[in-house]
């Protein structure tokens, strides 16, 4: 039985139902855009023109827009914890944004007349070009940490991402994680190398030993190629960060 692929924009509607209330959102985003009342070849390094220290604000047209599109900070980092992606401004994406991207882009601009700027992206890591120290999607910022999907493309996310990278959300995660592996490795080493060994003692002293090897190995093969959790690295630009 084949699994079905993860939408992450159907599930971070569903996070943010269960977080607001759809009229409440609308209205805050609809305050906001009150207050603030070309060409494909330089679209990437227009909405990529901004001020990381400063908060930016397209003031879209709010009852032009889709509601469904609209998402909150909170919802875009839980899913990038979730799933270990990356929301980073378009500045750190490789390579060029696929036609039908840019035209969404420009089709916003030409509704709402403005020009975008400080477009982020959701995407893996491997999808940006991060500094030393399968899915993307593209986001205008609103303002007040509010931010609008212009477009996504690619496929859907598999649906084991998320319990593949579950060990590496936070140090806790990976705690429990490699204590169950260690049991499970534990007890296959006693079946084919200590058939003899039945006393529970004796299993916890090799567990011990497992746990401490296994424990040993994941953070000497994080700390050398600069990994961090993903509660720590959602919106980092940096690789080993």
């Amino acid at each position: 039985m084949l699994l079905e692929r993860i939408n992450l924009q159907r599930r971070m509607e569903l996070l943010r139902e269960k977080e607001m209330k759809e009229q409440e959102v609308l209205e805050e985003v609809k305050r906001i855009l009150e207050r603030e009342i070309t060409s494909e070849e330089n679209i990437l390094s227009r909405i990529s023109e901004t001020d990381p220290e400063k908060d930016v604000a397209n003031p879209l047209i709010f009852d032009l827009l889709e509601s469904n599109r609209i998402f909150h900070l909170s919802q875009i980092k839980k899913i990038c914890i979730d799933y270990r992606l990356r929301f980073l401004y378009t500045r750190y994406f490789k390579g060029d944004l696929p036609q039908e991207a840019l035209a969404a882009i420009e089709a916003l601009e030409k509704q709402h007349k403005i020009r975008i700027k400080g477009a982020k992206m959701l995407a893996p890591a491997k999808y940006f070009r991060l500094e030393n120290a399968d899915d993307p999607m593209l986001f205008a910022p609103l303002g007040n940490n509010y931010y609008f999907l212009v477009h996504k493309w690619g496929t859907d996310m598999h649906p084991l991402r998320k319990v593949l990278m579950w060990p590496l959300k936070n140090l806790e995660n990976l705690l429990i994680f490699s204590f169950f592996f260690s049991f499970l490795l534990t007890f296959g080493i006693r079946e084919v190398f200590f058939s003899k060994f039945r006393e529970n003692s004796q299993f916890l002293i090799l567990f011990m030993y497992s746990f401490k090897s296994v424990i040993a190995l994941i953070f000497f093969y994080g700390i050398s190629l600069g990994k961090n959790f993903s509660s720590g690295n959602w919106n980092s630009k940096f690789y080993n960060a």
